[in-house]
């Protein structure tokens, strides 16, 4: 069963103030949905920041390791040679021992500059992952912030819809039977579909040939009393016609359906001259009565 009305004609006469006061409903019926959505889609991408560090972590950590390996490996190579090359000039003479010589110390000076090199080559890698790890704390810091702003937001929200829920009240039907809570304007209304109990619809309503839909039965407005704030309506309901006359502002107006062993209640928040605006509240239970 639907929230909202169908066929529901456009205000006449109400200016500005039903068409505000429903977009602050909606505003606040999805802020709480909406908001953690956000708090944990924020807390996915920070999962996924994570694993995307340990795997950055992880990948340059075996380039470096890779790269000294390989760097060892030259240098390991050319001490071999220049140790050999010494020894060489060391036995040699003459013109071989002066040639052995150049060529040792050409083998030690590629030595020192792989040597260099191998430095050189530590050092920016350590750069390197100093730098990721440096912008991975600035990015996880930044998604650590918006969690923390929308935990505050869901924090507020939550707290001005339990500050409207406190302010609600219950009060006795026209048929006798205790009512649940009442809403007297749309911040209300709204709180009480938060609390899913029971099904909203809400109408504005005016003088018709036809009677008007609302949820599973109709209403057709017969007429208003703008000075003592009633109102007469009549409701079809399992085909069949009930008056409710000279019903007040904001009283629960009870009739009983097939389709629930709870009653309906029909709740008027505006009278204006020939228009009435307001909701029905039905039971989310539906069952025959006996």
């Amino acid at each position: 069963m639907s929230d909202s009305s169908t066929g529901m004609e456009p205000q006449r006469g109400s200016g500005l103030k039903i068409p505000v006061l429903f977009g602050l409903v909606i505003a606040l019926a999805v802020a709480c949905v909406y908001l953690f959505l956000q708090l944990d889609q924020l807390r996915t991408d920070v999962a996924g920041l994570k694993e995307s560090v340990n795997k950055d972590v992880a990948s340059l950590r075996e380039t470096d390791r890779q790269a000294t390996d390989d760097s060892l490996e030259r240098v390991q190579a050319l001490q071999t040679e220049l140790e050999a090359a010494r020894r060489q000039a060391a036995t040699a003479a003459g013109q071989a021992k002066v040639e052995a010589s150049k060529h040792a110390e050409d083998l030690a000076r590629r030595l020192e500059a792989e040597q260099q090199r191998q430095r050189e080559l530590q050092q920016q890698h350590q750069q390197q992952v100093q730098q990721e790890l440096s912008q991975i704390q600035e990015a996880t810091s930044a998604n650590t912030a918006n969690i923390g702003a929308v935990k505050e937001e869901v924090t507020e929200t939550r707290t001005e819809l339990e500050a409207t829920i406190a302010t609600l009240k219950t009060v006795r039907g026209d048929l006798g039977v205790q009512s649940g809570l009442i809403a007297t304007n749309a911040k209300e209304l709204s709180a009480l579909r938060s609390l899913g109990e029971r099904n909203y619809y809400e109408f504005d309503l005016g003088k018709t040939r036809q009677p008007y839909k609302v949820g599973d039965i109709a209403l057709k407005l017969k007429r208003t009393d703008t000075k003592r704030s009633r109102f007469t309506v009549d409701v079809l309901a399992d085909d069949k016609l009930i008056e409710k006359k000279d019903k007040n502002l904001n009283e629960p107006v009870q009739f009983y359906t097939a389709r629930a062993r709870q009653p309906y209640e029909l709740v008027i928040n505006a009278i204006h001259k020939d228009r009435i605006a307001g909701y029905l509240s039905t039971p989310k239970v539906t069952a025959q009565r006996p």
